[in-house]
């Protein structure tokens, strides 16, 4: 990251000659509030980066529909970073110095928000993430970004350490294999996972970084069967989940638990790939649940299912709660003030789709994830107990179908 950010740091001196919306004298307009975004549309996270998208234009027609905010409607400008860094600087620096949006949100990633972040910083704009909680987001002492999920990528793991504990001695895993993608959010969360089942005398028989380009997992899947490892824990984006599970199946090895990151939060496009039967058993950990009671979710899925006739995924969900963090600081401070912004964030917490959520000084959030697995074709959440919407864990997980 520290060489990404040396590239662009010339990218980032032009962006801050920018003069930011907030500095602006704020006359009385109708004008539509123009939020500026940059997604991987296309490239390595083009499938997460589309649901981000997707979870955006819902929660802009659902502002639009209540007479938009501050009395204004919402715009959307939305550029395609095609999953690149310096692409996404480009973007940012376009969308604030040029295009002079009067908000932004974030990409999708750990890898793009870093240098993306950096842009916002620099030109004394919120940056609200709705995905991005590697841990070096949050050792550079930014005082404008907000990370809109729970918790970050080291604590992702800590609810499925913790169903692990509950287990009696003799139902837990003795042997585990950690293969994950060389991802900055994917990483911290497996070897979080590695740290501390290690330390509960799990014995580890694998342990490998495979780049992020990775389309063939069978010497992969080959290795780690014949370890015969009781748990696999992967850190997937997606496409690489898929592929480690056809992998497996087709030498026939099923672990008793099998882990993944992201992948399985995609909800029908997870299942399409590895076949519905074969999703059975798997954990993952959410930051969101499609029947959480919280305000505004029965709308949002409902919204989602009506524009694009699937179910949401998480990534949707993430970047919609990023959106509505946005929208009540900004309705709170009752108008589009950077700075009165930001204040606001630290000082308070909003209610989201995802629960509530608050920071640290840093932009690190306070709260923790879900854990959740998939049962008989849907997604359950099964930790922790009091928001817990199955009472049942599938433990082993069944073959392969």
């Amino acid at each position: 990251m520290s060489a990404v950010a040396l590239g662009v740091a010339g990218a980032l001196t032009l962006a801050a000659c920018g003069t930011r919306p907030s500095e602006v004298a704020a006359a009385k307009t109708d004008k539509p509030i123009v939020v500026g975004i940059s997604l991987p549309l296309t490239g390595d996270f083009a499938q997460p980066g589309s649901e981000a998208k997707r979870g955006y234009e819902v929660w802009r027609d659902m502002v639009n529909a209540k007479g938009g905010i501050l009395g204004r409607k919402v715009e959307l400008k939305i550029a395609d970073d095609a999953s690149n860094q310096d692409t996404v600087v480009a973007d940012y620096t376009k969308l604030i110095t040029q295009d002079k949006v009067d908000l932004l949100l974030g990409t999708f990633s750990s890898l793009l928000n870093y240098p993306a972040s950096a842009v916002a910083e620099k030109n004394g704009m919120v940056f609200v993430e709705p995905a991005g909680g590697a841990p070096n987001m949050f050792t550079r002492n930014f005082k404008y970004l907000f990370f809109a999920q729970p918790a970050t990528a080291p604590h992702q793991a800590d609810v499925f350490v913790n169903w692990v504990k509950t287990l009696p001695e003799s139902e837990r895993p003795k042997t585990a294999a950690y293969p994950s993608q060389d991802d900055p959010f994917a990483q911290p969360v497996i070897d979080s996972m590695q740290k501390q089942l290690e330390a509960l005398g799990v014995k580890t028989v694998y342990s490998q970084l495979y780049p992020a380009d990775t389309t063939n997992f069978q010497t992969i899947a080959s290795t780690m069967a014949s370890e015969k490892p009781d748990l696999i824990a992967q850190g997937a984006v997606f496409e690489d989940g898929v592929g480690l599970v056809r992998g497996l199946k087709q030498l026939n090895y099923s672990p008793k638990i099998l882990f993944q990151t992201s992948a399985p939060s995609n909800a029908g496009q997870y299942s399409d790939a590895v076949g519905l039967p074969n999703t059975e058993g798997v954990f993952y950990t959410v930051s969101w649940n499609e029947k959480a009671t919280t305000p505004l979710n029965s709308d949002f899925v409902s919204a989602y299912k009506k524009a694009y006739n699937a179910d949401p995924a998480e990534d949707a969900a993430d970047a919609f709660a990023a959106a509505q963090v946005l929208q009540t600081a900004t309705e709170k401070v009752g108008a589009i003030n950077q700075d009165k912004i930001r204040d606001w964030l630290h000082a308070n917490e909003v209610q989201t789709i995802l629960g509530p959520l608050s920071w640290e000084a840093t932009g690190e959030p306070k709260g923790q994830f879900l854990l959740a697995q998939w049962q008989s074709g849907k997604v359950e959440v099964v930790a922790p107990a009091d928001v817990a919407t199955s009472k049942t864990v599938v433990n082993p997980k069944p073959a392969w179908k």
